[in-house]
């Protein structure tokens, strides 16, 4: 345990659960939850209100410099932390679709990926936090104390993602969403900076037919066990 920081570690691509799952265990621990994938899809929106060239990577730097990003504790339990940016709630506009393509996007731009990755460091610096995303485990923190991977069929994620969306009052096509998850996939899992990958030493659990409950009481049970062990 010294060798490690008391962090949680929730990899893996869309729709597999990692935001749910990650609240609850967070909650269980009484530890803080950072929802790093939120943060990428604000930078998304911002960059696309402002217009900004993707490739023009002294731009983005620029309007990165000038951008006030802040977390906010989820309103309802269960729900997504909220995100306000230079001022503006934009927490319900950043969970569409879309931004979640431009925000992988953008997350391969290197000069957003450091900076980001600087922010989210320096919020588990002091650690009890379970923080989720596509790198935490392996890029993020890789001296993270428990790691996890979480893996789900394309088609599940897709139908997951469909219900959250509708619930939310966005309906979606089912076909051009599950074309979006695979090309997304493929597309994080291609990309030459901090691929999605999973850690050597993550616990890899496959959540396609196991409910949310089951999920958490396997990663709060090995946490619990590495604690005591």
């Amino acid at each position: 345990m010294s060798e490690k920081r008391e962090i949680v570690t929730i990899d893996g691509p869309s729709g597999v659960g990692k935001s749910t799952i990650s609240r609850r265990v967070a909650a269980a621990l009484g530890y803080t939850y950072l929802d790093t994938g939120a943060m990428y899809r604000a930078v998304a929106h911002s960059l696309q209100q402002l217009q900004i060239d993707l490739s023009d990577e002294q731009v983005v730097s620029s309007t990165l410099a000038a951008l006030d990003l802040q977390l906010l504790p989820a309103a309802k339990e269960d729900g997504d932390v909220g995100v306000v940016v230079n001022g503006q709630d934009v927490s319900n506009a950043i969970r569409t679709s879309e931004m979640g393509m431009l925000a992988s996007q953008v997350s391969a731009i290197p000069v957003v990926r450091k900076r980001l990755t600087e922010m989210q460091q320096a919020i588990g610096q002091a650690g009890k936090i379970v923080a989720e995303g596509r790198d935490t485990g392996t890029v993020v923190f890789p001296d993270a104390c428990w790691k996890f991977f979480l893996e789900a069929d394309p088609e599940e994620r897709a139908r997951r993602r469909k219900a959250q969306l509708r619930a939310a009052g966005q309906e979606v096509d089912a076909e051009e969403l599950l074309a979006m998850i695979v090309k997304r996939d493929r597309d994080d899992q291609e990309r030459t900076l901090a691929p999605l990958q999973k850690a050597e030493d993550a616990i890899v659990i496959d959540t396609t037919s196991i409910d949310i409950q089951e999920v958490c009481r396997k990663m709060l049970e090995f946490v619990q066990s590495k604690k005591t062990s």
